[in-house]
């Protein structure tokens, strides 16, 4: 789906700054909706059924959100990466390439969408997979072209910036596959692996997509699409879960 939102840069097309912060918006909504919807309540259920304490359940969920944003900001702050408008962030590193640095960031953000999807198909129960599945790949699409205009924007041609964008999908399946593997070991990770996943996606919102859709005065066009996205993935998790 990442691949295939990038496609249209090869016809030419190109997108204003507003139709950007929209769907930059549209899929902060998804992440939102899906942190929530299909993985902190999943969590807190069977963290109560695994331990019969509903009090316990929000304790561990709380804990797991809390890694899961604590993990990812220090990878945020390990990792040298770059932003198509704030800039350099995290360690300085000459000796890496450009395209590398956006490479990094790009894999920042989209690492805990893998480990949600992969962490909502290792609890075994398709039904709580399948809609997080997706709203992440619904969302992805408009991502990739987001990545790829910004990349035609900084000097890259049609087929590089194509072939980039749709190379950032490839880090999902990996998150993903780290998800199931973390399942494996125990049952008892699951709770805090949902709500893990959910951290991480909770920082990307608040500390990268929204501050990145409010920064040129089309707040309004980020909120509608962060509303649109929200409502798009509960409607697919009640109806498909």
């Amino acid at each position: 789906m990442t691949g295939v939102g990038a496609m249209p840069i090869l016809a030419g097309r190109t997108m204003s700054r507003r139709a950007n912060d929209a769907l930059l918006g549209f899929a902060a909504g998804v992440m939102l909706s899906a942190s929530f919807f299909s993985l902190i309540l999943p969590g807190i259920d069977e963290a109560e059924a695994q331990h019969g304490n509903t009090v316990a359940a929000a304790f561990i969920a709380a804990g797991g959100v809390v890694l899961g944003v604590i993990a990812i900001a220090a990878l945020n702050e390990a990792l040298p990466h770059e932003h198509f408008v704030t800039g350099r962030e995290g360690r300085e590193s000459a000796a890496l390439a450009r395209i590398w640095l956006f490479i990094l960031a790009i894999t920042i953000h989209n690492f805990p969408e893998g480990l949600a999807v992969g962490v909502g198909f290792g609890s075994g129960d398709v039904a709580q997979g399948i809609p997080l599945a997706t709203g992440i790949g619904l969302q992805n699409a408009p991502e990739g072209l987001a990545v790829a205009v910004a990349l035609r924007g900084q000097g890259y041609g049609r087929w590089h910036a194509f072939l980039i964008a749709a190379a950032t999908g490839l880090v999902e399946p990996v998150g993903g596959a780290l998800g199931v593997a973390a399942l494996q070991v125990s049952e008892l990770l699951l709770p805090w692996g949902l709500t893990f996943a959910a951290g991480a996606m909770l920082y990307i919102i608040s500390h990268e997509i929204i501050p990145e859709t409010h920064k040129h005065g089309h707040q309004n066009w980020a909120t509608t699409g962060l509303t649109a996205g929200l409502i798009l993935m509960m409607i697919l998790d009640v109806t498909l879960g």
